[in-house]
């Protein structure tokens, strides 16, 4: 057996998401709820029928490709050789990471609170990897200062999720700049920023950055599945330099050969109606704002909601999230996730996601106050 994969351990995530019964309410996984609209599967199977579902190129089809480059357009990334489509977009970031990073020499530093994948894969890899944890008394917000300060000479990139899982904190303008101008003030071989932008369309703040309007060595991932409640279709992309793209793109097509090709056009058909890839992004914000009038009616301390499908609250001093999170699952029947998951940081904390019917959401915020309420 490969030793690395032996100290890997399993998801703690999935592990109480298990838990769930068929009457539970289901705060846990990061999953919409919302049903894809059909239109655009409609759209593709009629492509299918004439043209079939052959292999497309290894990056994607070109057409696609031009679309996403074309839809986001950041600077020296808006052509198609800027893009290459994968399945979904941890695969997006494996290949990133994979073709970026040397396990000789680089090390890759991870923002925490973090989904636990990007720590996973490099451990993988055999790349050296380290976290610099936001503070929980600034309610875990982005801290240019602290990114910065934690940056070694071995670093050659940097993992950011904005809109961040777990916390839904953003990273907002005047960080994004401020650690832009300490990395181009660095000199010698650049560090990479990989922003990993898979809850861009659940935004709820206005100056949210983009770093890859701010920074050329900024790699960008991102998918349908959070956008237009496609976590299933497993259609997702990486963008960046051509140059690097040109090399992943190997790493990619070793791995899967290509993207979902049916998945690919209905991509197509979402890219090619101006509000496709935000179809849901009203609901999100309106859903988001009877969340966080339950979250302030239930008395629990909760991080500020920038922006995703989540909401973090403070478990009492000295509860453990994984205790916390199998009680809640057990005695409760609510499902919610341990904030060890992402960090040891983030321990004393629960995620919850919002996604399911407000009034659902609203009984399990009340089981979870309740809890804690209690000694």
């Amino acid at each position: 057996m490969n030793p690395r994969v032996l100290q890997i351990p399993g998801s703690l995530i999935r592990q109480i998401a298990a838990k769930r019964r068929p009457d539970s309410i289901d705060l846990g996984l990061g999953e919409p709820t919302l049903m894809p609209t059909a239109a655009y599967l409609d759209a593709a199977m009629a492509d299918v029928k004439t043209s079939g579902l052959r292999y497309s190129h290894n990056a994607g089809d070109a057409e696609l490709r031009a679309a996403i480059a074309e839809h986001y357009g950041y600077p020296g990334m808006d052509r198609a050789e800027n893009v290459c489509v994968t399945t979904g977009s941890q695969e997006a970031m494996y290949a990133v990471l994979k073709t970026l990073l040397d396990p000789a020499t680089d090390e890759l530093l991870v923002v925490e609170p973090a989904f636990p994948s990007y720590v996973k894969m490099a451990m993988l890899e055999g790349v050296a990897v380290r976290t610099v944890a936001m503070r929980e008394e600034d309610d875990y917000a982005f801290d240019a200062e602290r990114i910065v300060a934690a940056i070694r000479e071995s670093t050659r990139a940097i993992v950011i999720c904005s809109p961040c899982n777990p916390t839904a904190r953003v990273l907002r303008d005047a960080d994004a700049r401020a650690l832009v101008a300490a990395l181009e003030r660095r000199g010698g071989e650049p560090v990479w920023l990989i922003h990993d932008e898979i809850y861009r369309e659940q935004t709820f703040v206005e100056d949210a950055s983009e770093l890859a309007r701010l920074y050329p060595h900024t790699i960008v991932t991102n998918s349908l599945s959070k956008s237009n409640a496609l976590t299933g279709l497993r259609i997702g992309w990486f963008a960046g330099p051509s140059d690097f793209v040109e090399q992943a793109i190997k790493t990619h097509a070793w791995a899967v050969s290509c993207a979902d090709t049916f998945g690919q056009h209905v991509a197509r058909h979402i890219f090619a109606d101006p509000n496709g890839i935000r179809e849901h992004a009203a609901w999100y914000a309106e859903h988001r704002a009877a969340v966080v009038a339950a979250l302030r009616a239930s008395g629990l301390r909760f991080a500020p909601v920038d922006g995703s499908f989540y909401a973090c609250v403070r478990l009492p001093e000295g509860r453990s999230s994984i205790d916390a999170a199998i009680a809640l699952v057990e005695d409760e029947n609510v499902v919610t996730i341990p904030g060890s998951a992402f960090g040891a940081c983030f321990e004393g904390w629960l995620r919850l996601s919002w996604v399911a019917p407000i009034e659902t959401v609203r009984a399990g915020i009340e089981r979870v106050a309740a809890y804690c309420a209690r000694g």
